[in-house]
């Protein structure tokens, strides 16, 4: 797969601003999420500014998108940075994820379209074959992408936002076990990919109920890939649902 990090955009047959401006933003995204660029690893403005061929503002302006929907932060006169992993961020990602994909899963089930359950059998066909291709990059962001079109299935705004932030996470935790190339890994991806089918049959037969036992059992894998490699000493992951409602304690 080519590194995006390394290709000259403003060099090419200079495309329009605009173009570029979207092409750095897509480029940003892709490689927070694949760790080309690491947790709270300094965005260089001037750098990006030539590459691309932008001036400061549209830089910035993909700055100030980037943090707010979940991948950077800017610092006052100290330019921005990639979104940190650390003790706080990961706690935080494993006691809301499995509430926020339940119920965004409950959700999918009552209002998704004809036509987003069908994008989301493309896409699950896409995640399948990354896995077999060995592209690890590309089930990544296959994964994040099958996630991302339940969100938008189910229809609600607010969902959606807390689920896109929790994907950057989850997409960068998840490119750290899957690169794991051992038997027990290839037969998680084989598992997930399973999750994956059982959530489209359960989509299209509406049926609720089992789209959250899926979610739970899905979840529980991949809490079990992520403590493998990332969970720092000290830190319970473990949030079985019947205990969601200590939370807010």
């Amino acid at each position: 797969m080519e590194n995006s990090r390394s290709r000259e955009p403003g060099s090419a047959a200079t495309p329009g601003k605009g173009n570029r401006k979207a092409r750095l933003y897509e480029d940003l995204k892709h490689q927070i999420l694949t760790l080309q660029l690491g947790p709270d690893e300094d965005l260089d403005e001037l750098d990006l500014c030539r590459r691309y061929g932008l001036s400061r503002t549209p830089v910035r302006e993909v700055f100030r998108r980037l943090s707010g929907e979940g991948y950077a932060y800017i610092r006052e006169n100290a330019g921005a940075r990639v979104a940190p992993m650390n003790h706080a961020t990961l706690r935080h990602f494993f006691l809301a994820a499995p509430m926020i994909y339940a119920a965004t899963g409950r959700l999918a089930a009552r209002h998704f379209k004809p036509a987003q359950l069908a994008l989301l059998r493309d896409t699950q066909e896409q995640f399948r074959q990354a896995g077999e291709s060995g592209d690890m990059a590309a089930l990544v962001l296959k994964n994040n992408r099958f996630h991302e079109i339940m969100g938008e299935m189910s229809g609600n705004i607010y969902l959606q936002a807390s689920l896109n932030r929790l994907l950057v996470d989850h997409a960068r935790i998840g490119h750290t076990f899957y690169l794991s190339h051992d038997g027990d890994m290839a037969e998680r991806q084989r598992l997930a990919a399973g999750h994956h089918d059982q959530f489209i049959d359960a989509l299209a037969a509406h049926d609720e109920d089992a789209i959250v036992r899926i979610t739970f059992e899905h979840w529980e894998l991949s809490r079990q890939n992520m403590e493998m490699f990332i969970t720092p000493a000290g830190l319970d992951p473990h949030l079985p649902h019947e205990r969601a409602e200590t939370l807010s304690t």
